[in-house]
């Protein structure tokens, strides 16, 4: 069972230790910015985005002071262009692929930033209006960055959406599951707010697959369903002691945190990180922001197989979070002074095998999510067919079910972050859009 945060005190205004981690860049500099951009004809930049946004034409409109334009071209492609331009590592997609990288210049244009700034100044609602009414209705099972993006591109087809989410505020990741410091200021929910201006998208929460909403209830109901769960259960170490108290889910801490849940200074406390994700970053940086002591990212390989980005691990290195790499966790104890103490396997090729314990007042275990196929499948639902413990879908997202489709992080495609959550939300919509209408 998952523990709770047993704390007592109140921490003040959450927003006073989440600031923005990134300033926005002021009008001057985003015209200098953009004025670095080549325009290139065939540009990798926008290969490298997921969604395909075509950002040499939205960074000459910036720089040709049409904001609204600029934002146009972004929304188009990527309706969630404001929070991904945020969360998203730029490092490792478009910016990565600039031209601007090569010798001797080597510093890319700063692609996010001026997405951002694009998004930030538009003026009004966003830029979409609904076709005709089709009279049809699609169920959508999640209202994440997927399942929000596949709704307001069939309300665009003139469709009718039912969004059923089992929390109680709407968003995903991006409401429950992204560091603080990147998504200040409830950005998720006035987003959200402008994505659903569209209209003809109806929201019901605390409403769970497989608990008090059924597969084969939706399929009677509705033209097509599309499935956006994402990845629900926390992984385990499956050691001894990974249940005591004050032993955490990376996801649920931040889940904690984002919505102004803790309730007790954690100022000098010790933890220690399980992981070598993005995740695990945004735990330990967090911590550290909260007040942390020594804070310890303890990954079981070396610091060339972290998923985490090296931006995030020069961010962690910014914030003293200590590093310590091929320690492979076997045990916790819990000590008599409440502390908790993790024996790892340390094995390297300088070190064959060797024993090391370390004592915090905290494990947190950032290893991972995966798909509840539990409360996926209970209920005598009409089954669908599962791939590498994801829901198997084809090259058009429908799954072993014809009218059920699915997108985001709970199919195997592409990589778990928002903005291919985005586009597979949009692709799902247009296979969604051909299938109800007979195509």
């Amino acid at each position: 069972m998952q523990q709770k945060i047993n704390l007592s005190k109140a921490v003040a205004d959450n927003n006073y230790h989440f600031d923005d981690i990134h300033s926005p860049l002021t009008h001057k500099e985003a015209l200098e910015e953009a004025s670095r951009c080549l325009y290139c004809y065939n540009a990798p930049c926008i290969t490298a985005c997921p969604t395909h946004i075509n950002i040499p034409d939205f960074i000459r409109k910036i720089s040709t002071n049409n904001l609204q334009g600029s934002a146009q071209t972004i929304l188009s492609e990527n309706i969630f262009g404001g929070s991904c331009a945020r969360v998203c590592p730029t490092e490792i997609l478009c910016e990565h692929a600039c031209v601007r990288n090569t010798h001797p210049e080597s510093n890319p244009v700063k692609i996010g930033l001026l997405q951002r700034h694009a998004i930030d100044n538009i003026q009004g609602e966003y830029p979409f209006v609904r076709k005709s009414d089709t009279n049809k209705k699609i169920a959508v099972i999640g209202a994440g960055p997927a399942g929000i993006s596949c709704a307001h591109k069939l309300a665009q087809l003139g469709h009718a959406i039912d969004i059923f989410e089992k929390e109680s505020k709407i968003g995903g990741l991006n409401e429950y599951g992204i560091a603080s410091y990147k998504l200040v200021n409830n950005y998720s929910e006035l987003e959200i707010n402008k994505i659903l201006d569209i209209g003809n998208i109806n929201i019901f929460t605390k409403k769970t697959l497989g608990d008090n909403l059924f597969l084969n209830d939706l399929l009677d109901r509705y033209h097509a369903v599309f499935i956006a769960i994402g990845l629900a259960s926390a992984r385990k170490l499956n050691i001894p002691g990974e249940s005591l108290p004050n032993v955490l889910d990376a996801t649920h801490f931040i889940h904690t945190i984002r919505q102004h849940q803790i309730q007790e200074s954690l100022k000098g406390k010790s933890a220690i990180v399980i992981g070598g994700g993005n995740t695990a970053i945004d735990v330990a940086v967090q911590l550290k922001k909260l007040g942390a002591g020594k804070v310890t990212l303890a990954y079981r390989r070396g610091y060339q197989h972290m998923s985490a980005t090296l931006k995030e691990q020069q961010l962690a290195q910014l914030h003293d979070v200590h590093k310590e790499t091929w320690f492979n966790p076997i045990k916790i104890d819990q000590l008599t002074d409440k502390k908790l103490a993790v024996t790892f396997h340390i094995q390297t090729h300088e070190i064959p095998q060797e024993t090391i314990t370390l004592t915090a007042d905290y494990v947190f275990k950032a290893i991972g999510q995966t798909l509840c196929t539990q409360s996926l499948f209970r209920q005598n639902q009409s089954t669908l067919s599962v791939h590498q413990r994801k829901i198997a879908v084809n090259d058009n997202y429908q799954t072993s079910i014809p009218s059920v489709f699915a997108g985001g992080d709970c199919i195997y495609k592409g990589q778990d972050l928002t903005v291919y959550a985005v586009q597979q939300g949009k692709e799902a919509a247009e296979s969604i859009h051909s299938y109800i209408i007979g195509d």
